[in-house]
């Protein structure tokens, strides 16, 4: 029954069941705070997206923003982390499941579930986000000079609202936590002691640098760390191979979908 559960849990979080619109750059209208159609780049503020049409294979590969689910990593994605959360706990693998970039909540209310489903209450689900969207480029980080995230409305989603779709599951509960801030602020000096699983979704350079910076030694072995966006955001590609490049981990990069990839952590 716990598998009917999660199973369920998954396409209701993806949208799979009401096959609901992309809200996405790529298959939605953009315009600008004038209303204005623009492209990418383009027009005066923040930017807003009109609904663009279901596409099954586009949704399972998490390549388009959901208009109402509370996920959009697709998926493959999706049943990743429900694998890597199941696989660490049956293993015993100490530590919490935390999430870096959270949007409406949706991966980490899937790792709520999974923890419901087995009454496990000695470990935690840590969902960090400034739960304002992306911060704007920073100089000091030339990869992200033209990146364009901190733009798009639908990306900033409140705490409250985030809240308020975990309690739409009965997912509220004690062994959930909040850590709002932007990373380079609040994962430093976090209260999370131990990481069984360590999922990255900053998308920039320096959001993903931070992650890891702060995040990566609390890692336990044989913990995993998801990198959401390594094949589609190249500053978080870059990031992500200058950090293990300057500490000298040669733990094989695996592939999920067509843009993220995780790795075991074994020293």
């Amino acid at each position: 029954m716990s598998d009917l559960y999660l199973d369920l849990m998954e396409r209701c979080l993806l949208g799979l069941i009401y096959k609901d619109p992309p809200l996405d750059p790529w298959h939605g209208i953009i315009r600008d705070a004038e209303g204005r159609v623009v492209k990418l780049g383009e027009g005066i503020g923040a930017l807003t997206i009109d609904a663009g049409t279901f596409d099954a294979q586009t949704r399972h590969n998490g390549a388009d923003w959901p208009a109402t689910a509370h996920t959009m990593i697709g998926a493959k994605r999706l049943r990743n982390w429900r694998d890597v959360i199941e696989s660490t706990i049956e293993l015993g693998i100490p530590g919490d499941f935390v999430e870096a970039g959270v949007w409406r909540g949706g991966a980490c209310i899937l790792a709520a579930a999974i923890l419901k489903s087995r009454c496990i209450q000695d470990r935690v689900v840590w969902a960090c986000d400034s739960f304002e969207g992306l911060p704007p480029p920073d100089s000091r980080f030339p990869s992200d000079a033209k990146d364009w995230h901190h733009k798009i409305g639908p990306l900033a989603v409140s705490l409250e609202q985030v809240q308020e779709n975990f309690r739409t599951y009965d997912l509220l509960s004690p062994e959930v936590k909040f850590l709002k801030g932007w990373f380079k602020d609040t994962l430093q000096n976090a209260p999370i002691e131990r990481i069984a699983v360590l999922r990255v979704d900053g998308d920039m350079y320096e959001s993903t640098l931070d992650v890891l910076n702060a995040l990566y030694s609390k890692v336990s072995s044989g913990g995993v760390v998801i990198i959401d966006d390594y094949n589609s955001v190249r500053g978080c590609q870059t990031a992500t191979n200058d950090f293990r490049e300057r500490l000298g981990i040669t733990d094989p990069i695996i592939r999920i979908d067509p843009y993220g990839v995780y790795w075991e952590k074994t020293t």
